[in-house]
Protein backbone atom coordinates (compact mmCIF):
# COMPACT_ATOMS: atom_id res chain seq x y z
CA UNK A 1 0.00 0.00 0.00
CA UNK A 2 1.61 3.48 -1.29
CA UNK A 3 1.95 5.55 2.12
CA UNK A 4 1.14 8.77 2.64
CA UNK A 5 4.94 10.11 2.95
CA UNK A 6 5.48 8.46 -0.53
CA UNK A 7 3.07 10.25 -1.90
CA UNK A 8 3.89 13.60 -0.85
CA UNK A 9 7.55 13.42 -1.86
CA UNK A 10 6.38 12.71 -5.45
CA UNK A 11 3.99 15.29 -5.86
CA UNK A 12 5.90 17.61 -4.27
CA UNK A 13 8.70 16.94 -6.51
CA UNK A 14 6.13 17.35 -9.40
CA UNK A 15 5.64 20.36 -8.29
CA UNK A 16 8.50 22.06 -8.18
CA UNK A 17 9.79 20.59 -11.59
CA UNK A 18 6.90 22.89 -12.88
CA UNK A 19 8.87 25.91 -12.35
CA UNK A 20 11.90 25.14 -14.71
CA UNK A 21 12.38 24.04 -18.75
CA UNK A 22 9.79 26.66 -19.66
CA UNK A 23 9.51 28.42 -22.68
CA UNK A 24 10.75 31.97 -22.74
CA UNK A 25 7.97 33.80 -24.84
CA UNK A 26 5.11 31.76 -23.63
CA UNK A 27 3.70 35.16 -22.14
CA UNK A 28 0.70 35.40 -24.61
CA UNK A 29 -2.55 32.83 -24.65
CA UNK A 30 -2.93 30.73 -27.46
CA UNK A 31 -5.36 32.15 -29.96
CA UNK A 32 -6.24 29.11 -31.64
CA UNK A 33 -8.90 26.97 -29.64
CA UNK A 34 -7.58 23.78 -27.78
CA UNK A 35 -8.45 20.35 -28.89
CA UNK A 36 -11.32 18.71 -26.86
CA UNK A 37 -11.79 14.84 -26.28
CA UNK A 38 -14.98 13.05 -25.97
CA UNK A 39 -15.81 11.57 -22.42
CA UNK A 40 -16.77 8.20 -23.57
CA UNK A 41 -19.68 7.63 -21.11
CA UNK A 42 -21.59 10.53 -22.53
CA UNK A 43 -20.00 12.43 -25.62
CA UNK A 44 -19.38 15.60 -23.75
CA UNK A 45 -15.93 17.18 -25.51
CA UNK A 46 -13.54 18.07 -22.63
CA UNK A 47 -10.42 20.68 -23.35
CA UNK A 48 -7.40 18.33 -22.93
CA UNK A 49 -4.88 20.46 -20.61
CA UNK A 50 -5.86 21.16 -17.70
CA UNK A 51 -4.67 22.74 -14.22
CA UNK A 52 -3.26 20.59 -11.25
CA UNK A 53 -3.78 22.27 -7.67
CA UNK A 54 -1.55 20.30 -5.59
CA UNK A 55 0.91 22.63 -3.38
CA UNK A 56 0.41 25.70 -6.42
CA UNK A 57 -3.06 26.18 -4.96
CA UNK A 58 -2.31 25.74 -1.60
CA UNK A 59 -2.33 29.75 -1.04
CA UNK A 60 -4.49 30.41 2.70
CA UNK A 61 -4.91 33.73 2.89
CA UNK A 62 -2.02 35.14 1.19
CA UNK A 63 -3.48 37.64 -0.80
CA UNK A 64 -0.95 37.91 -3.23
CA UNK A 65 -0.68 34.32 -4.70
CA UNK A 66 -4.41 34.21 -4.53
CA UNK A 67 -4.08 37.00 -7.27
CA UNK A 68 -1.70 35.24 -9.09
CA UNK A 69 -3.67 32.02 -8.69
CA UNK A 70 -6.89 34.33 -10.49
CA UNK A 71 -4.15 34.89 -13.66
CA UNK A 72 -3.96 31.27 -13.54
CA UNK A 73 -7.34 30.46 -13.96
CA UNK A 74 -7.94 33.79 -15.96
CA UNK A 75 -5.03 32.17 -18.40
CA UNK A 76 -6.73 28.43 -18.45
CA UNK A 77 -10.22 29.82 -19.67
CA UNK A 78 -8.54 32.08 -22.12
CA UNK A 79 -7.08 29.26 -23.87
CA UNK A 80 -10.21 27.15 -23.56
CA UNK A 81 -9.35 24.77 -21.03
CA UNK A 82 -11.71 24.35 -18.21
CA UNK A 83 -10.60 21.31 -16.11
CA UNK A 84 -9.40 22.20 -12.28
CA UNK A 85 -8.24 19.15 -10.75
CA UNK A 86 -8.04 18.95 -6.47
CA UNK A 87 -7.97 17.17 -3.60
CA UNK A 88 -8.86 17.22 -0.11
CA UNK A 89 -4.93 16.55 1.38
CA UNK A 90 -3.98 19.63 -1.13
CA UNK A 91 -4.23 21.89 1.96
CA UNK A 92 -6.27 24.75 0.96
CA UNK A 93 -6.56 24.49 -2.61
CA UNK A 94 -10.23 23.53 -2.57
CA UNK A 95 -10.74 26.20 -0.59
CA UNK A 96 -8.72 28.73 -2.89
CA UNK A 97 -9.79 27.56 -6.21
CA UNK A 98 -13.55 27.28 -4.67
CA UNK A 99 -13.32 31.10 -3.77
CA UNK A 100 -11.47 32.21 -6.99
CA UNK A 101 -14.01 31.10 -8.64
CA UNK A 102 -16.75 32.53 -6.90
CA UNK A 103 -15.17 35.84 -6.79
CA UNK A 104 -14.58 35.97 -11.17
CA UNK A 105 -18.04 34.51 -11.37
CA UNK A 106 -16.49 31.75 -13.22
CA UNK A 107 -18.05 28.68 -12.07
CA UNK A 108 -19.98 28.06 -15.24
CA UNK A 109 -16.08 27.99 -17.32
CA UNK A 110 -14.97 24.85 -14.96
CA UNK A 111 -14.58 21.62 -14.75
CA UNK A 112 -14.21 20.85 -11.30
CA UNK A 113 -12.32 17.39 -10.66
CA UNK A 114 -11.76 16.64 -6.98
CA UNK A 115 -11.12 13.43 -4.75
CA UNK A 116 -12.42 11.81 -1.52
CA UNK A 117 -9.48 10.16 0.66
CA UNK A 118 -10.70 8.67 3.45
CA UNK A 119 -11.71 5.14 5.29
CA UNK A 120 -15.58 5.00 6.05
CA UNK A 121 -18.75 5.20 4.57
CA UNK A 122 -19.84 8.78 6.95
CA UNK A 123 -16.35 10.35 6.31
CA UNK A 124 -16.38 9.84 3.37
CA UNK A 125 -19.93 11.60 2.65
CA UNK A 126 -18.64 14.13 5.41
CA UNK A 127 -15.35 15.13 3.44
CA UNK A 128 -17.18 15.39 0.04
CA UNK A 129 -20.22 17.60 1.80
CA UNK A 130 -17.13 19.88 2.44
CA UNK A 131 -15.48 19.71 -0.09
CA UNK A 132 -18.98 21.22 -2.25
CA UNK A 133 -18.78 23.92 0.01
CA UNK A 134 -15.34 24.89 -0.34
CA UNK A 135 -15.99 24.58 -3.90
CA UNK A 136 -18.80 26.64 -3.45
CA UNK A 137 -20.64 24.60 -5.45
CA UNK A 138 -23.91 22.27 -5.15
CA UNK A 139 -22.53 19.59 -8.01
CA UNK A 140 -18.70 18.70 -8.71
CA UNK A 141 -18.17 17.93 -11.99
CA UNK A 142 -16.12 14.58 -11.25
CA UNK A 143 -16.08 12.94 -7.65
CA UNK A 144 -12.64 10.62 -7.78
CA UNK A 145 -11.28 7.95 -5.17
CA UNK A 146 -8.05 9.48 -4.08
CA UNK A 147 -5.40 6.17 -4.65
CA UNK A 148 -8.12 4.04 -4.30
CA UNK A 149 -8.63 4.54 -0.89
CA UNK A 150 -11.78 2.28 0.62
CA UNK A 151 -12.62 2.29 -3.11
CA UNK A 152 -15.39 -0.50 -2.77
CA UNK A 153 -17.27 1.98 0.07
CA UNK A 154 -16.98 4.74 -1.55
CA UNK A 155 -17.93 3.84 -4.87
CA UNK A 156 -21.01 2.92 -3.99
CA UNK A 157 -21.38 6.14 -2.12
CA UNK A 158 -20.58 8.45 -5.47
CA UNK A 159 -22.87 6.29 -7.72
CA UNK A 160 -25.83 7.61 -5.09
CA UNK A 161 -24.58 10.62 -5.69
CA UNK A 162 -24.41 10.11 -9.05
CA UNK A 163 -27.91 9.36 -9.32
CA UNK A 164 -28.95 12.32 -7.02
CA UNK A 165 -26.85 14.44 -9.32
CA UNK A 166 -24.56 16.26 -6.56
CA UNK A 167 -21.65 14.84 -9.17
CA UNK A 168 -21.63 14.06 -12.51
CA UNK A 169 -19.02 11.67 -12.90
CA UNK A 170 -17.26 9.12 -10.98
CA UNK A 171 -13.71 7.88 -11.36
CA UNK A 172 -10.28 6.56 -9.43
CA UNK A 173 -6.92 7.69 -9.11
CA UNK A 174 -3.22 6.58 -8.44
CA UNK A 175 0.01 8.16 -8.91
CA UNK A 176 2.44 4.87 -9.13
CA UNK A 177 2.83 2.75 -11.38
CA UNK A 178 3.35 -0.34 -8.86
CA UNK A 179 -0.72 0.35 -8.10
CA UNK A 180 -1.58 -0.44 -11.85
CA UNK A 181 -2.47 -4.33 -11.28
CA UNK A 182 -5.07 -2.81 -8.26
CA UNK A 183 -6.36 0.16 -11.05
CA UNK A 184 -6.84 -2.51 -13.71
CA UNK A 185 -8.77 -4.77 -11.49
CA UNK A 186 -11.28 -2.25 -10.74
CA UNK A 187 -11.46 -0.89 -14.48
CA UNK A 188 -11.98 -4.32 -15.18
CA UNK A 189 -15.38 -4.92 -12.23
CA UNK A 190 -16.58 -1.72 -11.95
CA UNK A 191 -18.33 0.67 -14.21
CA UNK A 192 -16.67 3.88 -14.39
CA UNK A 193 -16.90 7.30 -16.32
CA UNK A 194 -13.00 8.06 -15.40
CA UNK A 195 -9.39 7.09 -14.56
CA UNK A 196 -6.46 9.14 -13.52
CA UNK A 197 -2.96 7.76 -13.58
CA UNK A 198 0.56 8.54 -14.01
CA UNK A 199 2.35 8.52 -17.64
CA UNK A 200 5.22 10.47 -19.11
CA UNK A 201 7.85 10.62 -21.43
CA UNK A 202 10.08 8.37 -18.84
CA UNK A 203 7.10 6.76 -17.20
CA UNK A 204 5.22 4.93 -20.08
CA UNK A 205 4.16 1.45 -18.14
CA UNK A 206 0.45 2.62 -18.57
CA UNK A 207 1.08 1.57 -22.95
CA UNK A 208 1.14 -2.02 -21.69
CA UNK A 209 -2.24 -2.24 -20.22
CA UNK A 210 -3.74 0.38 -18.62
CA UNK A 211 -4.42 2.76 -21.30
CA UNK A 212 -6.02 0.11 -23.98
CA UNK A 213 -8.17 -1.03 -21.50
CA UNK A 214 -9.73 2.04 -20.78
CA UNK A 215 -10.19 2.71 -24.26
CA UNK A 216 -11.88 -0.67 -24.56
CA UNK A 217 -13.87 -0.15 -21.52
CA UNK A 218 -14.32 3.58 -22.13
CA UNK A 219 -13.38 5.29 -19.63
CA UNK A 220 -11.79 8.43 -19.81
CA UNK A 221 -8.01 9.11 -18.53
CA UNK A 222 -6.76 11.99 -16.99
CA UNK A 223 -3.41 12.21 -16.58
CA UNK A 224 -1.30 13.48 -13.75
CA UNK A 225 2.36 13.79 -13.59
CA UNK A 226 3.05 14.06 -16.84
CA UNK A 227 6.40 15.65 -16.75
CA UNK A 228 7.75 12.17 -15.08
CA UNK A 229 6.85 12.99 -11.43
CA UNK A 230 9.49 16.22 -11.56
CA UNK A 231 12.36 14.58 -12.33
CA UNK A 232 12.22 14.66 -15.96
CA UNK A 233 11.65 18.67 -16.09
CA UNK A 234 14.97 18.65 -13.54
CA UNK A 235 16.66 16.68 -16.42
CA UNK A 236 16.15 19.25 -18.97
CA UNK A 237 16.70 22.15 -17.66
CA UNK A 238 20.05 23.08 -19.11
CA UNK A 239 19.24 21.20 -22.52
CA UNK A 240 18.67 22.37 -25.31
CA UNK A 241 14.92 21.31 -27.17
CA UNK A 242 15.49 19.27 -30.04
CA UNK A 243 15.32 20.78 -33.53
CA UNK A 244 12.37 18.38 -34.27
CA UNK A 245 10.47 19.92 -31.41
CA UNK A 246 9.32 23.08 -34.05
CA UNK A 247 7.82 20.16 -36.04
CA UNK A 248 5.13 19.81 -33.50
CA UNK A 249 4.75 23.44 -33.03
CA UNK A 250 6.50 23.34 -28.98
CA UNK A 251 8.78 25.87 -27.76
CA UNK A 252 9.70 24.22 -24.59
CA UNK A 253 10.06 20.94 -23.26
CA UNK A 254 6.99 21.16 -20.87
CA UNK A 255 4.90 21.47 -24.20
CA UNK A 256 7.13 18.32 -25.80
CA UNK A 257 6.25 16.25 -23.26
CA UNK A 258 2.71 17.40 -22.65
CA UNK A 259 2.55 16.49 -26.60
CA UNK A 260 3.73 12.92 -25.87
CA UNK A 261 1.19 12.04 -23.51
CA UNK A 262 -1.76 13.77 -25.27
CA UNK A 263 -0.36 11.93 -28.48
CA UNK A 264 -1.86 8.89 -27.26
CA UNK A 265 -5.11 8.32 -28.58
CA UNK A 266 -6.68 7.15 -24.82
CA UNK A 267 -5.52 9.76 -22.77
CA UNK A 268 -8.90 12.59 -22.53
CA UNK A 269 -7.00 15.81 -20.63
CA UNK A 270 -3.52 16.36 -19.08
CA UNK A 271 -3.08 18.23 -15.98
CA UNK A 272 0.10 19.23 -15.30
CA UNK A 273 0.60 21.12 -11.65
CA UNK A 274 0.41 24.91 -12.50
CA UNK A 275 0.64 28.03 -9.94
CA UNK A 276 1.59 31.10 -12.42
CA UNK A 277 0.19 32.22 -15.33
CA UNK A 278 3.05 32.12 -17.85
CA UNK A 279 3.33 28.61 -17.24
CA UNK A 280 -0.72 27.80 -17.48
CA UNK A 281 -0.08 29.67 -21.01
CA UNK A 282 3.05 27.44 -21.80
CA UNK A 283 1.05 24.38 -20.98
CA UNK A 284 -1.80 25.47 -22.62
CA UNK A 285 0.26 25.47 -26.53
CA UNK A 286 0.05 22.28 -25.74
CA UNK A 287 -3.25 21.54 -26.54
CA UNK A 288 -3.38 22.84 -30.12
CA UNK A 289 -1.65 22.02 -33.03
CA UNK A 290 -0.40 18.49 -34.22
CA UNK A 291 0.81 15.54 -32.32
CA UNK A 292 3.56 12.96 -32.53
CA UNK A 293 3.16 9.73 -34.48
CA UNK A 294 4.43 6.11 -33.07
CA UNK A 295 8.19 7.32 -34.61
CA UNK A 296 8.32 11.00 -33.28
CA UNK A 297 7.27 9.61 -29.75
CA UNK A 298 9.84 7.20 -29.93
CA UNK A 299 12.07 10.17 -30.78
CA UNK A 300 11.15 12.31 -27.73
CA UNK A 301 11.57 8.95 -25.82
CA UNK A 302 15.00 9.08 -26.73
CA UNK A 303 15.77 12.49 -26.18
CA UNK A 304 14.60 12.87 -22.70
CA UNK A 305 16.31 9.44 -22.04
Amino acid sequence: MTTRRHFLRAATATALAAQIARAPNAAETPTQPMHTRPIPSTGEKLPIVGCGTWRTFDAGDDAARRRELADVLRALFAAGGSVIDSSPMYGSSEAVAGALLAESNTRSKAFIATKVWTDGRAAGIAQMEQSMRLWQTDRIDLMQIHNLLDWRTHLATLRDWKAAGKIRYIGVTHYTSGAFPQVESVLRSERIDFVQINYAANDRDAEARLLPLAADRGVAVIVNQPFGGGSLLASLRNRALPAFAQELGCTSWAQLLLKFVLANPAVTCVIPGTGRRDYMIDNARAGIGVYPDAAMRQRIADAVA
